[in-house]
């Protein structure tokens, strides 16, 4: 193997550069440092996997029943991977890997309502899927707040096929059911780059 040493490579005029051919490994050593000064394409990190749904309208939500939520506005939609039709989010072919998760649900109760508890967590590939999908906010005071809101994130690795689900519940000191709020509820996914 030899070893050419130049300052500059340039293609014939009007051409392109190709350095290496298919199955070749080209090798930037440590210490090396790479500067582009010009349009980067074909390498790099991108996000090609990522979802933004809210609550189609206002939702009952019965007391102390796991309800799942009609995620039907959907915001945007990278790589369709989300289907506003049945609220689902699935981990397209090829795409697992760590993914950012989150929710914020915002509920609403009757004035006299004073005790009111609202839980939110994700269900994955069709059931709950454990604590780190689960938050809850409870107001438990005499003076009644009628807005709760509850909102987590977590990063989690999923394989290609994973779904997930929002489901929600409340619970209240006269047993009546709650609302959730389509204007302040959304959930969202994302793939981290690696």
């Amino acid at each position: 193997m030899g070893t050419l040493f130049v300052d500059k490579l340039d293609p014939q005029s009007g051409t392109s550069l190709e350095i290496g051919s298919n199955g070749d490994t080209i090798t930037i050593p440590s210490g090396c440092t790479i500067t582009n000064s010009g349009t980067a394409s074909g390498f790099g990190s991108s996000t090609d996997v990522a979802f933004l749904a809210g609550l189609g309208s206002n939702q009952t939500l019965a007391h102390e029943t796991w309800t799942k939520l009609d995620m039907s506005s959907e915001i945007f939609d990278v790589g369709s991977c989300y289907d506003p039709s049945n609220d689902k989010f699935t981990v397209p072919t090829g795409k697992g890997g760590y993914y950012n998760i989150g929710f914020k649900v915002t509920g609403e109760n009757a004035a006299n309502s004073r005790q009111y508890i609202i839980w939110t967590k994700m269900y994955l590939n069709g059931s709950s899927s454990g604590s780190d999908f689960y938050s809850y906010y409870q107001n438990n005071t005499d003076n009644p707040t009628r807005n709760i809101t509850t909102s987590s994130s977590v990063v989690r690795s999923l394989s290609a096929g994973d779904t997930l689900e929002l489901y929600c519940q409340s619970a209240t000191n006269n047993s009546s059911s709650s609302t959730a709020v389509s204007n302040y509820t959304l959930w969202w996914a994302y793939k981290l780059a690696t």
